[in-house]
């Protein structure tokens, strides 16, 4: 299937500075949000208690939150789930309480309040398990970036896996700053998700940079910035091919998926659609910027040495 009758012609290095002002601009304000605001952390990662409530009628979120509170449960978070009749409420860990008391207190103040509520489901994670995973999430995401760096160095140069990295810590970066900012969960899922997007946006890099280097060694009259700009044009077609199918699944998940899958689809469609931009202008255009050239991806020639007097 093709996109275009032939390869476009578009100027995406000329707009490069443009992308940078963009790109750094939403990272100062993703900054901002996470150092300020924080990330709205699940269960996973905080420890504590998270229960799923119904009701015959709308659930009063106000309401549960107020009964929840004069019961003595600090800064309990409620929210809709799935039908306005059901409520998700993540409690904080309670020291001392096994998960059979802190049941029958929920239901106690919440049953005082509407008898008709009914508990569906209620989990239990340890704070020492939430501090856990968040350190293994934070290695496991620096050992990726680490390991990344060094395949792209060895399959390219440092000039292109500098690039590499910066696109991949750019889409990581916006990524967890949109989660701030909307104050959605995060959870294992969206961990998940993130390093799903580092694979993704890594493979759309390395598609580009192979056919730079490709160009590079065929162009030889050309420029960097003419080469780049040609390269990304040929692999264009391919690119919104896959972005464009790919985010398709992705919202049919959200929309249809329900509310375990829903965060997950959402943080993969935010970071398809940055990890394809970063591949153009970020990636790309770092190289460009560390003055990469014919000479940093085609072997120099051996001289051959007559062994004879």
């Amino acid at each position: 299937m093709s996109v275009f009758n032939q390869a476009p012609n578009f100027d995406f290095m000329g707009k490069r500075r443009l992308a940078e002002i963009l790109s750094a601009v939403l990272i100062v304000v993703s900054l901002v949000s996470i150092f300020t605001r924080g990330l709205n952390l699940g269960i996973d990662f905080t420890g504590g208690v998270l229960l799923e409530v119904a009701y015959a009628e709308a659930a009063d979120l106000a309401d549960i939150r107020n009964a929840l509170t004069e019961a003595g449960f600090a800064a309990p978070l409620v929210q809709n789930f799935g039908t306005v009749s059901e409520a998700l409420i993540r409690l904080a860990p309670q020291e001392g309480q096994d998960g059979g008391q802190i049941r029958d207190r929920v239901l106690s103040a919440l049953e005082a309040r509407d008898p008709t509520v009914e508990l569906r489901r209620i989990e239990f994670v340890g704070p020492q398990v939430g501090q856990d995973l968040t350190e293994q999430g934070s290695l496991a995401m620096l050992i990726a970036l680490i390991l990344i760096f060094i395949y792209v160095m060895l399959r390219f140069r440092w000039k292109f896996a500098a690039g590499a990295i910066a696109a991949l810590v750019h889409d990581v970066i916006i990524l967890m700053g949109f989660f701030s900012i909307f104050g959605f969960g995060f959870d294992l899922t969206i961990l998940a998700a993130i390093l799903a997007t580092i694979g993704y946006s890594l493979n759309d890099t390395i598609v580009v940079f192979d056919r730079i280097r490709e160009n590079f060694r065929l162009m030889r009259r050309g420029t960097p910035v003419e080469i780049i700009n040609s390269s990304i044009n040929q692999m264009l077609a391919r690119t919104l091919i896959t972005a464009v199918t790919t985010v398709l699944v992705l919202v049919s998940l959200f929309v249809l998926g329900g509310e375990s899958v829903s965060g997950f689809a959402l943080a993969l469609i935010v970071g398809i659609l940055v990890g394809t931009y970063s591949s153009t202008y970020i990636a790309s255009a770092l190289a460009l910027a560390l003055d990469v050239s014919p000479a940093d991806l085609i072997p120099p020639k051996r001289e051959e040495v007559d062994s004879l007097p």
